[in-house]
């Protein structure tokens, strides 16, 4: 539950209303209630709907539901009933502040900000944000949560180019005589390298078609799963571009050093190879 004061709360807050609207606010006195859409789904309420909570002292407040409103996917900074403040105060022990909205004249200018951070100097625990410092800072926790997937991304492409190298080795290894049969015939050690080096980035190709197509997939499945969330499915081509390029990139580097042996072979000691 949150408490929130009717006179001033539309003027700070923009309530994506599913039943009501701002003019509700007017209408909540000591009684009313703002009620979640899923939680009035959950418990079939609807404006007019009476309501009884109980707090943790085990008072029992009766209430009246006066709008339905939908709260945004991420971020929730009301709860699932809003209720007038002093209602709110009486009903609970202990109450405290969890934000508090300002609007200022002129909006978020460095004075503005400068009088309210001399206005909070008695107050070190609270944070003064603006609207955009806010979404940043609360888009920071799935930015490292996706710096975390990149990292493991990059461990992924570090394994795997081991991976490719163990596997040109033991390729070259056991085409010995093959490549000293092409040497014979006329292929250069620069043809060889090349050749090596294509086996290298198909090789690369082929697992990150295979991962772009799985990633895609369970993309698609876990968005379809929270598309209730606001949870939206998009491709993002450049990244997709990007590590294509990467992958290109890893298959060369994997095969220098097997591209390098096969080249310098002995041509005799390799057709005698068995």
């Amino acid at each position: 539950m949150t408490g929130v004061d009717p006179a001033n709360i539309g003027n700070v807050y923009a309530f994506d209303w599913t039943n009501g609207s701002n003019a509700v606010l007017s209408t909540l006195g000591s009684n009313g209630a703002l009620v979640e859409k899923d939680y009035a789904k959950d418990h079939h309420l609807s404006p007019g709907s009476p309501l009884t909570i109980e707090t943790p002292a085990g008072k029992s407040v009766n209430l009246v539901v006066r709008g339905i409103f939908d709260q945004p996917p991420f971020w929730e900074m009301l709860g699932k009933v809003a209720i007038p403040v002093r209602t709110f105060d009486a009903s609970f022990q202990n109450p405290q502040n969890l934000y508090t909205f300002i609007s200022m004249p002129g909006g978020p200018t460095p004075a503005n900000q400068a009088a309210l951070n001399a206005a909070l100097e008695p107050f070190p625990s609270v944070k003064l944000d603006t609207k955009e410092g806010f979404t940043k800072s609360q888009q920071s926790g799935i930015s490292v949560f996706l710096n975390l997937l990149y990292v493991l991304l990059a461990l992924s492409v570090i394994v795997s180019l081991f991976g490719i190298v163990n596997t040109l080795v033991l390729s070259v290894f056991e085409r010995t005589r093959e490549l000293g049969m092409l040497r014979a015939v006329g292929m250069t050690r620069r043809q060889v390298r090349r050749m090596i080096r294509y086996e290298s980035v198909i090789t690369a190709l082929i697992g990150l078609v295979l991962g772009m197509v799985l990633g895609i997939f369970l993309a698609a499945i876990v968005t379809q799963a929270l598309s209730s969330e606001g949870v939206s499915f998009a491709i993002p081509g450049g990244s997709l571009v990007l590590f294509a390029v990467i992958a290109v990139g890893a298959g060369v580097v994997a095969a220098i050093l097997p591209a390098r042996r096969a080249s310098r072979l002995n041509v005799l000691q390799a057709l005698q190879y068995e």
